[in-house]
């Protein structure tokens, strides 16, 4: 039986609600399977989120794992291509923590690529109407630190696919003038992303890039 494994965060930086956090908890709600998922909505901790995303990952040993959060400003779902060895906080995580130019992991590599068929499943949430695109940076903050430990944690299983997937706000709490979507698309999405982690067998071979 196929597991996977999808995280969400809490709140933070003053906000009421992430988005990343209630899109799973919706997935969970209404998922039917085959396939078994677990589902977890993570705290926005550099070290307490790694710690957790570690031992779900150990515990459940997950075929498929997919870490989302917020990427406020951005308007589009970005399935995330690269995690960086590198902790450098513009504000302070939830604990008080604001690590400046540490690494995720001591003697780690400077960046793992994601495992998950991140054209594949930009591809599909286009062609299911949703606006998409790769994303070549996770930034610095603790959605890339996860992204880099889950990642870290399953280097040593090539054949599990792992990876991160930013979402825009979410439009019934966003704040004023900022880029959204409904709730309701992003659960879609996230449906969609799965399906497509599972279901590809080799990744899609469209152009990905970025001019800048």
């Amino acid at each position: 039986m196929t597991t996977i494994l999808l995280t969400g965060f809490a709140p933070f930086a003053g906000d009421a609600t992430n988005p990343s956090g209630d899109a799973v908890r919706r997935v969970a709600a209404r998922w039917d399977g085959p396939e078994t998922l677990v589902t977890e909505v993570l705290p926005v901790v550099f070290d307490a989120a790694d710690e957790r995303l570690r031992a779900l990952i150990a515990t459940h040993r997950p075929d498929v794992v997919i870490a989302v959060g917020l990427a406020g400003g951005r308007a589009a779902l970005t399935p995330e291509r690269v995690a960086i060895n590198l902790a450098d906080a513009r504000i302070a995580d939830n604990a008080g923590a604001q690590p400046l130019d540490r690494p995720v992991v001591e003697g780690g590599p400077a960046a793992y690529f994601a495992t998950l068929p991140v054209k594949a499943i930009a591809a599909a949430l286009t062609d299911a109407g949703l606006p998409a695109t790769v994303s070549h940076s996770a930034g610095t903050f603790v959605c890339n630190h996860v992204m880099y430990a889950a990642l870290h944690a399953t280097a040593d299983t090539p054949e599990v696919r792992t990876g991160f997937v930013h979402v825009p706000y979410a439009r019934e709490d966003a704040p004023a003038d900022a880029p959204s979507l409904p709730l309701d698309d992003i659960v879609r999405g996230l449906e969609i992303a799965i399906r497509a982690a599972v279901d590809t067998p080799v990744e899609a071979a469209v152009p990905g890039g970025a001019l800048h």
